[in-house]
């Protein structure tokens, strides 16, 4: 007779011998792991039943049968990964639709449409993934910068006209509709920076009443990253919807520690009653353009014909040049910040923006407009402390994300022939998860195991409204990961980004073998969600 009942509460592990002979069939068995449910709480030893996509049973199940049993003592057994904030946008695409890279981090959902873009036909992007398969779940956000530039057709600094707002409110009303979870913003790029806190307040408004999420890459995350904070715990105030902030951190080294003083500020609302929760990658490293690292927005306005216009005025040169210098200063210098994607030379991706500098003989400002006139080159800054990201990381309503994108090692060229991926992106996008979990909890021990998985599953359920996924539970849908806790860790590296993730034995979506002892099988077994549906 079994000894323990189960954590999640839908039924007593006990009870389940004695179902009638017809319910202790199952399609497959997991037997022996340690099971981590999503709550948090310690792993417990015990057994998992499928039938069809369906968790149909856990604990000790001596009754049970199955034509498959699994034997996974010594693994650990628990939800599939949610992914709340990904550029997994590019899933739709033939070559990406399996997105590997994230089955292999053991992630069965991704969140897109993050940071204010991606794709804002959200009906025609849903069909399109069910057409072709994809290996993933997706959920998708509405990008508000690019719903914005489409409804005032072009990246103004200055508010929507009646007109262009009526048509703004139409896309974002229709996304909702055809099954979009939320909306995203981008307020440290070009649109997503000139719209006021009143114009946004108006948008969400209509993403509350669809009983959608806000998600935000905030106006800052450096100076300004309190007066960002508070803007948008207004904006979910005002406009009566859950607030999630994206990506959350302190950066440069002139804001480290400002990361507690802003868990304040979230945790006010948060004991007022509202709803407010983060997520955070687990690295040190930030990325995106180069020019949004270090060129300003009042400067990048109207795109790069008008950014170099400006710099044949001598004056506004001058401010612009001195403001890039101030930028990279408080970076840290130009060796913090490490060229990832370079189309015109590839051969300088992985090499800092000093050693770049050196090699055109010219200085790191002059250096930066060089590569922005060429190839508007993606980078790498190494900008937060280890101290600010434990801080948010123990935060119980800290979600682990990737903020990566659909990866693959290698591609093939026109002559088709497999040549090796020349770029060099930040390795999150193939490390994340297992960063937070071999790394941080397993082998550093900076958080416990169970809060580890807890906000990699249960939490960003939990925050999304997913009501089948990211639990072990009895009737839940089959998203499930079985993990060798000594080998599942990041392999990707700052210089040499392109390596899966090892340790994923097992990765199940929707009840299906997407990795089978280790090994990807080449089923798509994953699906678009949309708000509201039915087995979301």
């Amino acid at each position: 007779m079994p000894k323990w009942i189960a954590p999640w509460g839908l039924l007593p592990v006990l009870l389940l011998p004695l179902s009638l002979p017809a319910q202790s069939r199952a399609d497959l068995i997991i037997r022996g792991a340690t099971l981590h449910d999503g709550s948090g709480e310690p792993g417990r030893k015990g057994d998992l039943a499928l039938r069809g996509e369906r968790i149909v049973a856990l604990g000790r199940l001596e009754g049970w049968r199955a034509p498959r049993v699994i034997e996974a003592t010594g693994r650990i057994l628990c939800p599939g990964f949610i992914d709340l904030h990904t550029h997994c946008d590019k899933v739709d695409r033939e070559r990406f639709k399996a997105n590997l890279n994230y089955l292999f981090q053991g992630v069965t959902t991704v969140v897109t449409g993050n940071c204010g873009g991606g794709r804002t036909d959200v009906a025609a992007y849903f069909a399109k993934l069910e057409k072709q398969g994809v290996g993933t779940n997706v959920i998708h956000l509405l990008p508000q910068g690019s719903l914005r530039r489409k409804a005032m057709k072009g990246s103004f600094d200055r508010p929507p006209r009646s007109g262009e707002m009526a048509k703004f409110e139409e896309l974002v009303e229709s996304g909702m509709k055809a099954g979009a979870w939320g909306m995203s913003t981008g307020l440290e790029y070009a649109p997503g920076a000139y719209s006021t806190t009143d114009e946004l307040v108006r948008i969400v408004r209509i993403v509350a009443r669809h009983g959608g999420l806000y998600a935000s890459h905030m106006r800052s995350e450096g100076r300004g990253l309190l007066g960002a904070v508070e803007e948008a715990i207004e904006i979910g105030r005002r406009a009566g919807c859950p607030v999630h902030i994206s990506h959350f951190k302190a950066s440069r080294p002139p804001n480290f520690g400002k990361s507690g003083a802003a868990c304040t500020l979230i945790e006010w609302a948060r004991a007022k009653g509202q709803r407010v929760t983060c997520d955070q990658y687990p690295y040190l490293a930030s990325s995106t353009s180069l020019a949004a690292f270090t060129i300003p927005i009042w400067a990048r306005v109207g795109g790069n014909k008008a950014l170099f216009a400006r710099l044949e005025k001598p004056e506004t040169a001058r401010r612009i040049k001195e403001e890039i210098a101030t930028g990279l200063r408080e970076r840290g210098g130009p060796e913090k910040l490490l060229i990832s994607s370079n189309r015109t030379n590839p051969e300088w991706n992985g090499m800092t923006l000093g050693a770049v500098a050196r090699a055109l003989g010219m200085d790191p400002v002059a250096t930066i407009l060089h590569l922005q006139r060429r190839s508007a080159p993606r980078a790498i800054s190494f900008s937060m402390s280890r101290e600010d990201l434990l801080h948010i990381m123990k935060k119980d309503y800290v979600a682990t994300c990737s903020d990566g994108g659909c990866s693959l090692p290698s591609r093939v060229d026109e002559k088709g022939r497999r040549v090796p991926n020349p770029s060099r992106p930040h390795p999150r996008s193939y490390g994340a998860f297992p960063r937070k979990i071999g790394h941080w909890a397993l082998a550093e021990k900076a958080i416990g195991l169970g809060r580890a998985i807890r906000s990699a599953t249960g939490l960003p359920a939990a925050i999304l409204g997913l009501k089948e996924r990211g639990r072990l539970q009895v009737g839940m849908i089959a998203d499930l990961l079985v993990f060798d806790p000594e080998e599942f860790r990041d392999r990707a590296t700052f210089t040499d980004p392109h390596r899966y993730a090892t340790g994923v034995v097992w990765l199940f979506v929707n009840g299906r073998a997407a990795i089978a002892e280790g090994k990807a099988t080449g089923v798509l077994a994953g699906r678009p969600l949309r708000l509201g549906a039915a087995g979301r």
